[in-house]
């Protein structure tokens, strides 16, 4: 299927899903970038996690990952923001991580306090968060009080054996296609340039994050390898493995009990490090 077409179907799922609830969007601006504020009744409106969508770099939006949104929204306690970063091959890299470190500044120019911010992402998004954290520490910017990563994609090299050894059982991810994707989002850059694959960065002063993964995914070495690496430079690292889930089956949210279960441990993330009560 056409990139633009499968755009499309992605996008037409989120329209199938009602929000909890209360719920409402907000549509924002962030100096050019389409975002959304997605506000749950009760959730503490100075803290925020700001999440950056999934999709390779080349696909997936806000609307296609509305139920895992609505979801973490709910679970977070906090507004949750997400932006339509520019995707690739149109927009290649850096250009998604330069919205993604305009959209963190936009919210520091708001008032909101870094220490009431968490920062997540799925799959490529949460390769994305991981960039962002770093560029923002080169250029000297209040961290993030945490991050939450879902199965994130660390290493474009795609040199992990998991890459190959997990082909057979992971139902969402093959090597073609995430080969097609890097060149696509890389084109000549090097694919183990730090902001593009941040296993290879220098990882000291990151904050503590949470890291998701199941053991039925090609890129489960990528989380694996990444928490070794930060750990390694004294990041705080709490990597939690799930027995025979597949890429990011948090977007199965209200389907199946362990979406359910993992989001409210993302939660209860968010809400600790933002100083919020840890129960929902």
């Amino acid at each position: 299927m056409p990139l633009q077409e499968r755009r499309a179907a992605m996008d037409h799922t989120g329209l199938r899903v009602k929000l909890l609830p209360g719920q409402e969007i907000e549509p924002v601006t962030i100096a050019g970038i389409p975002g959304e504020w997605l506000n749950t009744p009760g959730a503490d409106t100075s803290r925020v996690l700001f999440y950056l969508h999934g999709g390779g770099y080349v696909l997936g939006s806000m609307l296609s990952h509305r139920r895992l949104l609505t979801n973490l929204a709910k679970a977070s306690g906090s507004r949750l923001l997400a932006i339509d970063y520019r995707l690739a091959p149109e927009h290649p890299f850096p250009a998604g991580l330069e919205d993604a470190i305009t959209a963190y500044r936009w919210l520091l120019g708001e008032g909101f306090k870094p220490e009431h911010i968490v920062i997540g992402g799925d799959s490529a998004g949460g390769g994305l968060a991981l960039a962002t954290l770093l560029m923002l520490r080169e250029a000297g910017d209040p961290l993030p009080s945490g991050a939450i990563l879902l199965s994130p994609w660390t290493d474009m090299t795609l040199s992990s054996d998991s890459i190959r050894s997990k082909a057979e059982v992971d139902p969402m991810l093959n090597l073609p296609s995430s080969i097609k994707n890097v060149e696509r989002y890389l084109g000549e850059t090097d694919r183990r340039h730090p902001m593009a694959s941040p296993l290879y960065a220098d990882l000291r002063g990151l904050p503590p994050m949470l890291i998701q993964v199941g053991t039925d995914e090609i890129v489960l070495d990528d989380s694996i390898r990444f928490a070794e690496q930060a750990r390694a430079a004294g990041v705080e690292v709490e990597l939690d493995v799930w027995d025979s889930m597949w890429h990011v089956w948090q977007m199965f949210a209200g389907l199946m009990p362990e979406s359910m279960q993992a989001i409210a441990q993302l939660g209860a993330f968010v809400r600790q490090r933002t100083g919020l009560s840890t129960s929902a």
